[in-house]
């Protein structure tokens, strides 16, 4: 005799009483009738007794029989509309002014407490109020320089007080000098090595700070292109000698992962994109996270779609292992090097962690 089909609501109960509502199978809300409201299994309340509780499909449905949203855990989604609303009208203020708005200023534009508003900034972009305000600046220092113009015009154009503050933190604001920038990477040298690896081509490049590059499963002609495309104007080198044991890591890496590639790097994006490669490092050889799950380890849930962009652009697979993060259902999603070869990789680190 065939087993029985377990009680949806018995499953409903327990995803209730552990927060968490996978346990349930399907989306489902729960009332509590000596309180009037109705919540969703994820809420931080205290659970409330079986006998007082019903269970729905929907909000619309918990509505119907005269229940309201529970306050706490918004299972309406109307206080984290209300929310993305907000921030994303603060972050307008942010790219339409010309210099920082203040925290109190865009907090009480917002209509929030400047704590609150500051956790609520932070959970939704992932990065503080000033932190964006200086990637904003970034960007319009990085675009003027791109175009040509004079160092000192770009950054007073981005907002920045002078060139000092700039020179100060080169690294925080572009990864490189103004000057570089301008000049597209002209007047840097980008060393490269060249090898044959289990997943084809594999090209390294490296400035004088750390490895700025590494490509593998295309022909070698296209991986130089794409560095090329990111130093339009830097001198690429030969140098299969000086870049000799690093290539010999990666492709070692590659053949046979066995612990995490601990290479120098140089590596330029924003302060948030720097963020989401340190903890894309930080996973384990052997294990995955999903892009809301590192979102959240990060202490930024809401930034789930910032975080795939990061990983998107990371330019040293591999030391930097992107291709550790799969889809909120296991699906491996995209990879810039071929879907196949992360399947490969994550195979390959799992039998590593088994061995």
């Amino acid at each position: 005799m065939p087993d029985a089909m377990p009680d949806p609501d018995a499953l409903r109960w327990q995803a209730v009483l552990s927060r968490d509502p996978g346990l349930a199978g399907a989306p489902f809300l729960y009332a509590v009738t000596t309180q009037g409201v109705f919540c969703k299994a994820g809420c931080p309340s205290r659970p409330p007794l079986r006998r007082n509780t019903r269970f729905y499909a929907d909000a619309a449905a918990a509505e119907a029989d005269g229940f309201r949203a529970c306050k706490r855990c918004d299972p309406k989604g109307d206080r984290a509309r209300l929310h993305a609303d907000a921030v994303a009208a603060a972050c307008a203020l942010i790219e339409e002014s010309e210099t920082i708005p203040s925290l109190e200023a865009l907090a009480a534009r917002a209509g929030y407490a400047r704590h609150h508003f500051l956790r609520m900034f932070r959970d939704i972009t992932g990065v503080t109020p000033r932190s964006y305000a200086e990637g904003v600046r970034a960007r319009r220092l990085q675009s003027a320089l791109a175009t040509g113009e004079r160092v000192a015009d770009a950054v007073a154009g981005a907002g920045f007080g002078s060139e000092s503050r700039v020179y100060e933190d080169t690294a925080r604001h572009l990864g490189m000098t103004p000057g570089a920038a301008r000049r597209g990477g002209q007047g840097e040298v980008i060393r490269i090595a060249r090898a044959d690896s289990a997943m084809g081509p594999l090209l390294v490049g490296a400035t004088q700070a750390g490895i700025c590059f590494i490509g593998f499963n295309e022909p070698q002609e296209a991986l130089e292109g794409d560095l090329r495309a990111r130093f339009p104007q830097a001198r690429i080198e030969e140098a299969p000698e000086a870049l000799a044991d690093t290539i010999r890591q990666v492709a070692a890496f590659i053949e046979e992962p066995k612990a995490a590639l601990a290479l120098p790097l140089d590596l330029r994006g924003t302060a948030f994109q720097r963020r989401v490669w340190q903890a894309l490092v930080a996973i384990p050889l052997g294990e995955t996270r999903t892009y809301s799950g590192l979102a959240a380890e990060m202490g930024a849930p809401a930034a789930t779609r910032a975080v795939a962009r990061a990983c998107a652009r990371n330019p040293v697979s591999l030391v930097v292992p992107c291709h550790r993060v799969v889809g909120a259902s296991g699906d491996l999603t995209g990879y810039r090097w071929g879907v196949p070869r992360k399947a490969a990789l994550l195979a390959a680190e799992k039998r590593a962690r088994r061995g």
